[in-house]
């Protein structure tokens, strides 16, 4: 055993949450050790890193693996981290390095509706938030100066102040499903994005690279890296390869101890006042579980049973088609724009909400893919990837899904290098995503033939994309024989034990979960340092 460490703050997870608590903590004059399970890494890194790959689409390619802090990989063969005991397949993709998922997201930051938080009250279905939109609206807004966020002002999230970014300038694809769909009623809006218009808190604007996942190659969008950096500049201290596999408890329930191995099976342990897990919705159960007492046999926080259950993401279906006019997809963001008019109504008590993402990623790899798959070859193959590219673009949904307590991470008998369980996802789809898929199917043939579309490919039926939204798994709320976490994020059963992630979300909405789930984990900070120190 090392040399103990201690603070007054410890945090689990050095992902976008726990990094952005650790630094309002840290600002405060407030010790805080931040312990990452996963190595230290660098934006060039992992920028080379995906110009070499030669899988371009995988998104995880360009992220350093580590058999001490795995994490799901599927390609170019899947590396049974996270295993499958379900009817229905949850293959969630996360990264376990400094700065976490968010160095792969498309950065969208949107808010949820007020009706999101309540839709059991209006609509019957699903569960209510125990806290309202107007107590998290303020720190929505310090969550979107942080990040640099910019949006369309009437995307239905009501605010008391604007946008502190302007949007990066519309595509041409872009404007043209703006001007095109207006007349069949469709309002297309601008993406709620972390992403720079102009030079914003050190870093520079957009310039239209294009691989916004899996990396931004310059640091317009913001990302978890930035944020742990901010940590340490604060004064945080940021223990990397630290991966932790017990949470110690006295007599009382109150955590006393976190206890990692280091990639060598050293043991290691940190003392402190107050303990933040902030790891995503699959590794923060997954530590709460692994760390089963006599006092608590079925782990931590989990005296409601519902440690791991309730397992959201945004499932999709899709159309690709062919667009009438060249679109020419590929300049400027990959997710520019979407349709919200099916996010709420009356609707959602019989089918489940959804907004429609409009794609501006560059076709050039899939048509070229396609048009060898089909034996087309020479002047002919170079011509027709012209004219496919600029033509070829996508729709897709992002699907509210209920929580459902049979959805749910839970232990796997397999282990993991450092002798720590894998996890297992038991995961479900249902009628209400069913019948919310087949009214996509619906609204993309006619927003198809208002664009001239031809070649229309929907997604199989029934088989739906994962977004990788992990939501729901220690959801929050008032009775402690129904959740794990209060309002602030503290845990029902530990006192000084909070929890920041998007696994404490009760419902997942329509929209991405990463900056609801960053105004939650500021607000634990804010209550954690006026109350708990």
């Amino acid at each position: 055993m090392s040399e103990q460490l201690s603070a007054d703050v410890v945090v689990i997870g050095s992902g976008i949450c726990g990094s952005l608590v650790a630094q309002r903590l840290a600002k405060q004059g407030i010790s805080v050790i931040i312990l990452e399970s996963g190595p230290r890494i660098d934006r060039g890194t992992l920028t080379e890193n995906f110009r070499n790959s030669p899988r371009k689409k995988d998104f995880m390619s360009p992220y350093p693996y580590s058999d001490w802090s795995p994490h799901p990989v599927y390609k170019p063969e899947d590396n049974d981290y996270l295993q499958q005991q379900g009817p229905y397949p949850f293959p969630a993709e996360y990264i376990r390095i400094m700065g976490g998922t968010t160095w792969h997201w498309a950065a969208q930051a949107w808010r949820v509706l007020p009706n999101d938080m309540k839709i059991n009250t209006l609509y019957g279905v699903g569960r209510d938030w125990p806290l309202s939109y107007e107590e998290l609206e303020p720190f929505y807004y310090e969550a979107e100066v942080k990040m640099g966020v910019s949006g369309a002002p009437d995307n239905g999230s009501p605010r008391n102040q604007p946008f502190p970014m302007e949007p990066v300038a519309e595509s041409w694809l872009q404007q043209r499903f703006r001007e095109r769909l207006a007349p069949g009623g469709y309002d297309v809006i601008v993406n709620t994005t972390a992403r720079n218009s102009r030079n914003y808190d050190g870093r520079p604007a957009c310039c239209g690279n294009n691989n916004c996942m899996p990396i931004c190659p310059i640091d317009a969008q913001y990302h978890g890296g930035i944020a742990a950096q901010a940590a340490e500049a604060a004064g945080a201290k940021l223990i990397t390869n630290a991966v932790v596999y017990r949470l110690e408890h006295d007599e009382k329930g109150r955590i006393v101890a976190a206890h990692y191995y280091d990639p060598d099976k050293g043991e290691h342990k940190v003392t402190a006042k107050n303990f933040v897990l902030a790891a995503n919705g699959i590794e923060s159960p997954k530590l709460l579980l692994i760390s089963a007492s006599d006092k608590y046999p079925d782990g931590l926080a989990n005296s409601s049973g519902t440690v791991g259950r309730h397992l959201m993401d945004h499932p999709s279906n899709s159309l690709t088609f062919e667009t009438e006019e060249p679109l020419w997809a590929g300049r400027g963001p990959m997710s520019p724009a979407s349709i919200n008019s099916l996010r709420d109504g009356d609707f959602r008590k019989d089918y489940a909400s959804f907004r429609i993402d409009i794609a501006n990623s560059s076709q050039v790899q899939s048509v070229t893919q396609d048009l060898l798959a089909e034996g087309v070859y020479g002047i002919s193959l170079d011509n027709e990837i012209r004219r496919r590219a600029s033509h070829q673009t996508s729709l897709k949904n992002v699907m509210e899904q209920l929580p459902n307590y049979d959805n749910r991470i839970i232990l796997s008998d397999k282990k993991d290098k450092l002798g720590i369980p894998k996890p297992a996802a038991i995961y479900h789809m249902d009628d209400y995503v069913h019948r919310g898929m087949a009214r996509a199917v619906k609204e993309y043939t006619v927003i198809a033939r208002l664009m001239g579309g031809t070649n229309l490919r929907f997604s199989k039926p029934g088989v739906y994309g994962n977004n990788q939204h992990i939501t729901g798994t220690m959801s929050m709320g008032h009775d402690p024989k129904d959740s794990v976490v209060d309002a602030f994020g503290r845990t029902h059963d530990h006192e000084n034990l909070f929890i920041t992630s998007t696994g404490v979300m009760p419902t997942s909405a329509t929209v991405n979960s990463t900056l609801t789930a960053v105004a939650l984990a500021l607000r634990t900070a804010d209550h954690l340092a006026k109350t708990a120190l």
